[in-house]
């Protein structure tokens, strides 16, 4: 029987600097506070329709065959497992981690989790990335433009209300890619963001898809974006023109709605703004709100987030014609970008994110995804200049 230990710890320092050289480290990170984690006690590939599910009853196998001595007991000690699910259902290939080495902090508190013997891993110098440069992927900006304006015809034509298209872009590298360089780039330029790590896919998140602890349930919903650009660069000229967007509010309406009814039938009290406010990021500003509820009975994480998956702020409106329109229009597989991204323990608390402003690493090959909410008055060059606007997060992690 495997142990797993969690005990109080002096402060670490900078949680990414942690992590080692080897690759297949796990973070969810935020300023400080936050969860890394490397070594593999066990690792679940998932896919299918019922990836949640059976993520859900995999992880709850293994945390039953635990010997657990938790010093704390408080969310994020204990077994913990990083996961990251695709977006879609076909083919739905997703991935649940939990790390033989965990170290966290929240509210001035550090711990350290061990599950068995812990591995050594050297430590070796963080690699910038050299010589990188870029090229297309399985859709140009060109077919990305084209399938905007496709979408805008369906919408006008009653077929749906919203629906968020994305595209990709490859960047190659003279070397492999070090995820710690990476990571450490975005945590600095992206602090107000979670910062993550899953199995390759690295990224800096301004989304939280839902938080659970005991019976509190929380979400920060994005929806409605504008960017600097030629003659318009002060931020309170931007924040003014987002909150006045008919546009912008129209397509943030949809993803509030969306999830307010995935998940009132679990609340008892839900509390929601009457309107947004705007989150500003170096790149970008976004309409947001900020969801809280009372869970009304015991309901894990990964089941609150099988039913919330994918929101109008991801997916679309109504949600079923959305993510057809999205396969059809993109055709690519986009993998894991734009699905639950974060970690849970064996409590079913824990954080989800929605994997944005992120690249799915490969050695030297790094292949990004950005895109934005698609409504009847979208604009197929603004489509494209938005989704750049979103791609510079990582492209300026890579750049160095």
């Amino acid at each position: 029987m495997l142990t797993v230990t969690t005990r109080p710890v002096a402060d670490p320092g900078a949680l990414l600097d942690l992590l080692p050289a080897a690759r297949g480290g796990c973070a969810w990170v935020r300023g400080a506070d936050g969860l890394v984690g490397w070594g593999v006690a066990a690792r679940f590939r998932l896919s299918g329709e019922h990836r949640f599910a059976a993520a859900r009853e995999r992880f709850a196998e293994f945390t039953e065959g635990l010997e657990v001595r938790d010093e704390l007991g408080i969310p994020g000690t204990g077994p913990v497992a990083f996961a990251s699910f695709a977006f879609a259902d076909d083919p739905g290939d997703s991935v649940l981690v939990v790390p033989k080495v965990l170290f966290g902090r929240r509210d001035g508190m550090s711990w350290m989790t061990t599950v068995g013997e812990p591995e050594e891993f050297g430590t070796e110098p963080v690699r910038v990335p050299a010589g990188v440069r870029y090229a297309d992927s399985r859709l140009t900006v060109e077919g990305y433009k084209k399938a905007v304006q496709r979408a805008v015809q369906r919408i006008r034509a009653g077929e749906l209300d919203k629906v968020v298209l994305a595209h990709d872009l490859l960047a190659h590298a003279d070397e492999p890619l070090d995820e710690r360089g990476l990571l450490g780039r975005l945590a600095t330029n992206y602090p107000t963001c979670w910062t993550y790590a899953v199995d390759g896919l690295i990224g800096a998140t301004p989304e939280l898809l839902l938080r659970r602890t005991g019976e509190v349930v929380s979400a920060r919903l994005l929806a409605g974006t504008v960017w600097p650009r030629a003659g318009v660069t002060d931020f309170d000229q931007l924040a003014s023109e987002l909150l006045a967007s008919a546009k912008n509010l129209g397509e943030h309406r949809y993803g509030i709605e969306s999830l307010v009814a995935c998940l009132e039938p679990y609340c008892s009290r839900l509390d929601v703004p009457d309107g947004p406010s705007v989150l500003r990021l170096p790149n970008v500003a976004h309409l947001a709100t900020e969801v809280h509820g009372t869970l009304r009975a015991e309901t894990s994480l990964l089941e609150l987030t099988a039913k919330v998956h994918p929101t109008a702020a991801v997916g679309g409106t109504p949600t079923a014609a959305a993510v057809r329109a999205i396969a059809e229009l993109e055709g690519m597989d986009r993998g894991r970008y734009a699905g639950p991204v974060g970690w849970l323990d064996a409590h079913g608390d824990g954080e989800f994110g929605i994997a944005l402003r992120c690249a799915q690493l490969s050695g030297s090959t790094a292949r990004l995804y950005a895109g934005g909410g698609i409504v009847a008055d979208s604009e197929p060059d603004n489509e494209a200049a938005e989704a750049a606007a979103k791609f510079r997060p990582v492209r300026s992690a890579l750049e160095g």
